[in-house]
């Protein structure tokens, strides 16, 4: 994608919505006797929702596991659109758009496998980590650099923010496709 086409997409970005597994974690799954133990979080991701919160975006979850690690993580970060549980995140978005009063070219969808094909095609700017499956690679405006779990989100946040505050930046341009 032509970096002004992608720049005039961050730039109607008003929600960022993200799946979860895979993107704002590595994909792994620590179990135990009880079941889930532990997913890892990157930090960085958190400041990227801060920082996105202060130009004027909105976050939000989009997940089909219900996990409590995702709950804990979202009520860390102030994230009140966390949807778990989600397998049909088409219709849940519709039902984001209507509630939040946006247009599907307002939001932005960060997703990593097959699951997430169907609502990245509908979103305004569609995303996914840089070791997303080919599938989500396809279905993408915007492939970034960093893994799921290893800084993605925050890439992401930080191309709309920069380019709602002052243009592309020009490290951004090795990591499109």
């Amino acid at each position: 994608m032509k970096h002004a086409d992608l720049a005039a997409k961050a730039r109607r970005i008003k929600l960022l919505l993200t799946d979860c597994d895979g993107v704002l974690t590595d994909g792994g799954v620590y179990y135990g006797e009880s079941g889930e133990v532990l997913k890892r979080f990157n930090i960085r991701d958190g400041m990227g929702v801060e920082r996105l919160r202060a130009v004027g975006v909105e976050t939000g979850i989009v997940t089909g596991e219900r996990s409590p690690s995702v709950q804990k993580r979202a009520d860390k970060l102030k994230i009140s659109e966390l949807h778990l549980g989600i397998k049909d995140k088409a219709t849940l978005l519709s039902e984001i758009l209507t509630r939040l009063s946006l247009t599907a070219e307002q939001v932005a969808f960060l997703g990593d496998d097959t699951n997430d094909v169907e609502i990245l095609g509908l979103v305004g700017l569609a995303a996914c980590p840089g070791d997303a499956t080919v599938f989500a690679r396809r279905a993408a405006d915007y492939r970034c650099q960093a893994h799921g779990g290893h800084g993605a989100f925050r890439e992401l946040a930080e191309l709309i923010i920069s380019c709602q505050t002052g243009g592309l930046p020009a490290t951004h341009d090795e990591h499109s496709e």
